[in-house]
């Protein structure tokens, strides 16, 4: 699976884009959740995908904030 964004990128962008793409990709995992629960989710794979990018963004945004 290709990841939607690279580290570069996430790292070049700035604190209020993270935030906004938090933001979005919170939205999408509510949306895979729901599928899941109704059996409609394809791809298991893209639940834990979008957790790990938060993760990635979390890491980044407190990274940002301590340096």
């Amino acid at each position: 699976m290709k990841r939607t964004t690279t580290l570069r990128e996430i790292r070049e962008s700035s604190s209020e884009e993270l935030q906004a793409r938090v933001n979005r990709l919170e939205g999408e995992i509510f949306k895979l959740r729901l599928q899941r629960a109704t059996n409609q989710l394809e791809d298991q794979m893209q639940l834990r995908g979008t957790r790990r990018e938060i993760a990635r963004i979390y890491t980044i945004l407190s990274e940002k904030g301590r340096g």
